[in-house]
């Protein structure tokens, strides 16, 4: 897609984020999301040669909707500020490993994976995973593309550590986290003077599969 005008429409946004603002500019939003869900079949075309486990939706179907959910958030805006698209192996189910970009102004613009706050069990099971095959997980994380493009496995952890496992475990940092992330963030100027920038989420998407097949193989196991 044409990012420079859809940076130039979401920066006004930003300052303009109300309905009838939305409304009047309807049809520029419709024009970019369809670009934009161009992009997204293109990415989830590219995301099944690259890792097979990835069976749908199809691209369109993996974007995020622009509304946003306020019932229980201080802040009232009634539209993101980025567009989004989420891709799985089980459909767009953020409770699952998978791919996401978003693009953004104002350094919003990312591209990265991995699971987000699992919930208990999934939890348990990660952790189970690293104690039994950190090596494999510290090699993931180690590979040059893997480092070039996300520098290493970010997501909140624990100050102490997890109740299961000893505080002097050999991987007790590794075991801490909460979230399992890879993260690749892009400045406002890398994205617009991008020569490529389609193909550029497909290059920074193959470096993470051997990230997400960890964290699908701990969950499937």
């Amino acid at each position: 897609m044409q990012l420079k005008p859809l940076f130039t429409f979401l920066t006004a946004l930003t300052k303009n984020n109300d309905r009838s603002w939305f409304q009047e500019r309807k049809a520029t939003y419709d024009q970019l999301r369809k670009q934009f869900e161009e992009d997204a079949e293109f990415w989830f075309q590219e995301l099944k040669q690259l890792d097979p486990t990835i069976a749908g939706p199809e691209g369109r179907k993996s974007i995020f909707r622009i509304y946003r959910d306020v019932r229980f958030s201080n802040n009232k805006d009634p539209y993101k500020t980025h567009f989004s698209s989420y891709f799985t192996a089980s459909g767009k189910d953020i409770e699952t490993p998978g791919y996401y970009v978003q693009i953004g102004p104002n350094g919003n613009t990312l591209i990265g994976g991995g699971l987000y706050m699992p919930e208990k069990n999934q939890l348990a099971a990660i952790r189970q995973e690293i104690d039994y095959n950190a090596d494999q997980l510290k090699a993931i994380i180690a590979a040059p593309d893997f480092q070039r493009h996300f520098g290493g496995m970010g997501g909140e952890k624990l100050k102490k550590s997890p109740a299961a496992y000893s505080v002097d475990h050999p991987e007790i940092e590794l075991l801490k986290h909460k979230s399992f992330i890879a993260s690749h963030q892009m400045t406002d100027a890398e994205v617009l003077s991008h020569q490529d920038f389609r193909t550029h989420v497909v290059e920074v998407f193959r470096a993470m599969v051997p990230f997400s097949h960890f964290l699908r193989g701990a969950l499937e196991a």
